[in-house]
């Protein structure tokens, strides 16, 4: 499960962040004690508390004295807002800017988005 150069609480805490966008978590299900993700991916404990930390910040998740951790209400659409503002921020900027320097007007850009974005929705 933990690969690449990022350190593991954050592919921890993206990967709590991608179930919750694609439904395997839903609001107000209970995730993975820290015990538990330690012993199931080998870690240490403080790691996975230390993700869990982070998504409690970012009101991703809410901790429940003596119960444990649970998606929070409204974490879906946080989630999604911040993944679309970044979408548009780090990569449909750019290829704008890239479009404009080529000579692509908008309407070929938007023509070609109705196109595959259409492609998209039919399957």
């Amino acid at each position: 499960m933990f690969e690449g150069r990022d350190p593991i609480y954050l592919q921890i805490a993206e990967a709590i962040r991608g179930e919750i966008l694609t439904g395997a978590l839903q609001e107000g299900n209970q995730v993975m004690s820290t015990t538990q993700y330690a012993t199931t991916y080998r870690i240490n404990p403080a790691t996975a508390a230390k993700a869990f930390a982070e998504l409690v910040a970012e009101e991703i998740l809410v901790k429940q004295r003596g119960v444990g951790m649970f998606v929070a209400e409204g974490a879906t659409d946080r989630l999604r807002a911040a993944r679309r503002e970044a979408f548009f921020d780090e990569r449909l900027a750019p290829v704008v800017r890239e479009a404009a320097a080529l000579g692509i007007t908008a309407a070929e850009l938007t023509a070609y988005l109705h196109t595959h974005l259409d492609q998209e929705d039919d399957r």
